[in-house]
């Protein structure tokens, strides 16, 4: 077996795992990989550029160099390359820990226990849900599920193609250290520049693929390619942009807008606009399966693109 089949094994191995098992309760390998980051963190702070960029350096390359080590050690095995693979793929994805938040949140709307819906929310994204009535939660689960499928679950599947367990690790681990230090608190403007910055051009090919196969897997592909043309540009990520304004249109909703992160409110436009109605509660398992069906497409492209790659380079 040749290592792109391996890895096309695995990398499928360990989705079918995310499906099926979701995020370990204890003792997530990302969860451990954090905590290393939030040691090295303590011991390099200043509120300086280059310091930021030797915590991003040490942490990111650290995860590389470990996928390094491990592919190289089980190279000469296609079982135990296979099962490594699964296992990297598994620890990185997190599509079905996304849903199930996601899940969680519109149970407790349709309930109208708006409370239990708030107090649900910070597991799935930043926002103050105290801020937010029953329709703007349901916004901000939407959102959330459309910018994570491309972060949980599709950028690490490129990145994986690319760069195998190497790839997986490090994506992952780039876009753990943009969640940590990545914002722009006064603590962590300059500091965490270099990860945000990192996480910018880490995500932008993953971004693109989903706003792709959101179009294509969605109930209306028309509107979701307007929807980007027309909106993705104006948002003030150059990665969600694409995503979200992909899966409004596809859904046929819109979203943006006033939004409150720790305090600070922001203004952002709103993403299909013209043709999207308000997101109801209905739609955040609506937007839950098509992130299921993006995350799914993106193993096959993924996998298939690595495998007719190698294979012209025989």
């Amino acid at each position: 077996m040749g290592a792109d089949r391996s890895y096309a094994y695995g990398a499928a191995a360990g989705l079918l795992g995310d499906l099926l098992l979701g995020d370990p309760r204890r003792g997530h390998p990302v969860a451990a990989f954090g905590r290393a980051a939030g040691a090295v963190e303590r011991l390099l702070w200043r509120d300086h550029r280059g310091w930021g960029a030797l915590h991003t350096a040490v942490c990111a390359g650290g995860a590389v160099a470990l996928g390094t080590v491990a592919e190289r050690a089980v190279r000469h095995s296609p079982a135990a390359s296979v099962a490594l693979t699964a296992a990297a793929t598994w620890a990185v994805v997190g599509g079905t820990s996304l849903a199930r938040e996601a899940g969680a949140v519109g149970r407790a709307l349709r309930d109208g226990d708006v409370d239990a819906a708030r107090a649900r929310l910070p597991h799935l994204c930043g926002r103050d849900p105290q801020a937010l009535d029953a329709d703007g939660i349901a916004r901000a689960v939407v959102e959330s599920v459309a910018e994570n499928t491309s972060d949980a679950v599709v950028g690490a599947l490129v990145w994986g193609a690319v760069g195998g367990v190497p790839g997986l690790l490090g994506f992952r681990a780039v876009n753990t250290l943009d969640a940590m230090v990545g914002h722009r608190s006064p603590r962590f403007l300059r500091y965490g520049w270099a990860s945000a910055r990192l996480d910018d051009v880490a995500g932008w090919p993953g971004a693109r693929l989903t706003a792709v196969l959101a179009a294509l897997a969605g109930p209306d592909p028309r509107g979701a390619v307007r929807a980007w043309r027309a909106d993705a540009g104006r948002h003030p990520s150059p990665n969600a942009g694409p995503v979200e304004a992909s899966f409004a249109g596809a859904l046929g909703v819109r979203l943006g807008g006033t939004l409150s992160y720790g305090g600070r409110v922001e203004h952002r436009p709103v993403l299909n606009g013209a043709a999207g109605r308000p997101v109801a509660v209905t739609d955040i398992d609506r937007a839950v399966r098509l992130s299921r069906r993006v995350g799914l497409l993106a193993l096959g492209v993924t996998a298939g693109a690595r495998l007719l790659w190698k294979g012209r380079g025989k």
